[in-house]
């Protein structure tokens, strides 16, 4: 279904680009890089020797770990639709 200017299937299309967008930053973000610290880069605590083995390049312990996890970040989406003034020109 297209809507005003939009070819077939245009919205179908930005829906999945906006999910794939955010499935590989999803995926970027959570693959740990490098060695494995044995202590916890903000607590200093050290990390359990199973934690690093399971997770290769873990920089946190559990605790930190989850109160990243849990605390809200925002960040901008992409407007791909764009404004209804640049469609009308």
């Amino acid at each position: 279904m297209a809507g005003g200017w939009a070819r077939d299937g245009a919205v179908e299309e930005q829906i999945e680009a906006s999910i794939n967008d955010e499935l590989a930053r999803m995926r970027a973000t959570k693959q740990p890089i490098g060695e494995s610290l044995t202590h916890c880069a903000e607590c200093e605590e050290p990390i359990p020797a199973a934690r690093r083995e399971a997770i290769p390049g873990v920089k946190l312990c559990i605790d930190c770990q989850q109160d990243r996890d849990n605390t809200f970040q925002l960040r901008g989406g992409i407007n791909r639709r764009g404004s209804k003034d640049s469609q009308l020109k």
